[in-house]
């Protein structure tokens, strides 16, 4: 025990030294940052910061302090950018990102664009969101959905999001980045799947059933009881109107109950999804960069260089601003084995100066980053 005390006092001293040449680093990285504002230069280096990690893993003598040394020194340079960020929004020299803030988003007198068609959960969103001082497009895809928004066409789009219990609408969030728009808000519908079939079909009779997958997939379980033969359609309102357009009582779909209203369809068994709490998140996008005064998530989409760390060097931008992240998705990047684009989103607004700070490294640091809106 002697030897070990022994052992932990000598690490105590050292790492007392640690702190004290950890700070006289950061001190000097003011004098950085002032030479970096006046000159315009870059926060980042990192062809600099990729030589000199190589120059201090070749002072190492084995293999595993060479890597020790990389990580701790990867971490130095990282909290030096950082409080370069920081200094640089005291001076009012970060980026600008050119939100609009408003008190609230218009609603009236507005053309808003949903996927689907009459009675669809998009339809229910859109018009819950917005009321009825708007006019409402239907188009056959997300895609069109949000490029009528891109063309000017309509004022705004909803798009669902992501699912309670099916996750993530992976096509919206892809299209996010492919297109010049931005989400403005968002908006939660519960779902409460019904099974319906023509007027005086029963439930005993229903052999195959047509919706979209999702709807497929939040059912499951009621799907796999009754041994159902599964048709995929584009959603759940074009399902309703395409069965009631039938004659065969063994066809039934599965729809919301304002659909099988608006279709004329026997409801056979409602609330058959396997969660009651099932709920939709839905986007409302637009082709201006507004935030309303009282948002408060941001979402950013990013990617970065395929290499060791990098993923939690781009959040450590959001942990060192002391901002709580929410939500963390990915997808693969078209053409590029292997390799993923993040999405993020976190408390703030994009006012908050924690919240620039953090925009300023992620967007500074990362591979085609973008602002997807401040919500």
């Amino acid at each position: 025990m002697d030897d070990l005390k022994k052992y932990r006092n000598r690490i105590d001293e050292i790492d007392d030294e640690i702190v004290k040449l950890f700070l006289e680093r950061i001190d000097i990285s003011k004098d950085v940052a002032d030479y970096k504002i006046k000159t315009g230069k870059p926060v980042l280096d990192r062809e600099r910061e990729l030589s000199k990690l190589e120059n201090l893993k070749s002072k190492a003598p084995e293999k595993f302090e060479a890597l020790g040394i990389a990580e701790l020194f990867e971490q130095i340079m990282a909290m030096s950018r950082k409080y370069q960020y920081i200094k640089m929004g005291e001076v009012g020299e970060l980026e600008d990102f050119g939100f609009e803030i408003v008190d609230e988003i218009p609603k009236n007198d507005v053309k808003v664009a949903y996927q689907g068609i009459p009675g669809a959960y998009s339809q229910a969103a859109a018009s819950e969101y917005f009321g009825e001082g708007a006019e409402y497009v239907h188009v056959t895809t997300f895609r069109e959905a949000i490029d009528t928004v891109k063309k000017g066409e309509a004022d705004y789009a909803v798009l669902p999001y992501e699912n309670s219990s099916a996750g993530i609408v992976a096509d919206v969030y892809d299209l996010l980045v492919e297109y010049d728009t931005y989400i403005m808000d968002t908006f939660d519908i519960k779902i409460k799947h019904c099974l319906c079939g023509i007027k005086g079909s029963t439930i005993d009779d229903i052999k195959e059933i047509y919706s979209h997958p999702q709807a497929f997939m939040q059912s499951n379980e009621f799907i796999e009881e009754h041994k159902f033969n599964k048709i995929n359609l584009a959603n759940t309102a074009i399902s309703a109107r395409y069965i009631s357009e039938q004659t065969d009582i063994s066809r039934g779909c599965i729809c919301s109950e304002n659909a099988a209203e608006i279709y004329g369809l026997e409801i056979l068994e409602r609330n058959i999804n396997f969660t009651a709490k099932n709920t939709t998140k839905f986007i409302i996008i637009s082709n201006k960069k507004m935030a309303r005064k009282d948002a408060s998530l941001v979402g950013i989409s990013f990617e970065m260089p395929h290499e060791s760390g990098t993923l939690y060097q781009m959040l450590s931008h959001i942990i060192y601003n002391n901002l709580n992240m929410t939500s963390i998705q990915s997808r693969p990047i078209p053409d590029k084995k292997w390799e993923y684009r993040f999405y993020v989103e976190f408390e703030g607004s994009i006012t908050d100066m924690d919240v620039m700070n953090a925009l300023a490294g992620i967007t500074g640091e990362a591979l085609n980053a973008k602002i997807l809106g401040n919500y």
